[in-house]
């Protein structure tokens, strides 16, 4: 059973996911801080390249299928028109309210 991504627990991480579902990437990146950082599967990325490479070019989108850590761990189906679907964990930080950072792969 999926978890809609309007009832998962911290805003922040709920704010992103329901704007990375909704391909909308001005919202995407408004969750994010300024200076925002992320990995893949253990190495650092330019967020925003991956972002339009992995995300929006793609159409991806996020099945939650758990949440753990007050909701700052995910384990979600992704899916992208590139890679199809696979199972994959997500690790936020969040500060002041946006994700500073977050880390993916595959679970």
């Amino acid at each position: 059973m999926t978890i809609s991504p309007s009832r998962l627990a911290h805003p922040a991480v709920r704010a992103l996911v329901t704007a990375l579902n909704g391909n909308d990437e001005q919202a995407f990146f408004a969750a994010l801080t300024p200076d925002a950082t992320m990995s893949d599967d253990g190495s650092d990325r330019d967020l925003r390249e991956w972002c339009e490479r992995e995300i929006f070019t793609t159409r991806g989108h996020m099945d939650v299928q758990s949440e753990s850590h007050q909701g700052l761990s995910l384990v979600a189906d992704y899916r992208n028109d590139t890679w199809g679907g696979m199972r994959t964990r997500w690790r936020f930080t969040v500060e002041d309210g946006k994700v500073s950072r977050f880390e993916t792969g595959q679970a």
